[in-house]
């Protein structure tokens, strides 16, 4: 059983990044394990933990086909549709709520305003 290389923050060395950081080269770990990790050490709780993987293992990212495009699409307008009035809300609809503003929040005296 082998540890992890454990490395200061800001100190690993070239070679190693975080998924952030390879999604923003266009890369993924393309299934490699962990191979180190950063510690950010804190005051009063433990350390902050960011796992490593080698950059020359990383593979590219698979680009998104019309399928998966579409997918995300329905799945956007689904997050949309207000389960109560099943109209688009035009923004995504808040978990804690369930349903959009106006149903969630009903004007009790009308939607005439004063001008």
């Amino acid at each position: 059983m082998s540890t992890l290389p454990v490395f200061r923050w800001h100190l690993a060395p070239d070679g190693y990044a975080t998924r952030r950081q390879l999604r923003a080269r266009d890369l993924r770990p393309g299934g490699q394990g962990v191979a180190a990790q950063l510690e950010r050490p804190r005051r009063r709780r433990g350390p902050l933990i960011a796992y490593l993987y080698r950059v020359d293992l990383a593979k590219p990212v698979r680009p998104m086909t019309p399928a998966k495009w579409a997918a995300l699409d329905r799945a956007n307008t689904a997050r949309r549709t207000c389960p109560a009035c099943r109209r688009d809300a035009g923004y995504v609809i808040p978990p804690a709520l369930g349903m959009c503003v106006p149903c969630a929040f009903p004007d009790p005296h009308g939607s005439e305003g004063t001008a």
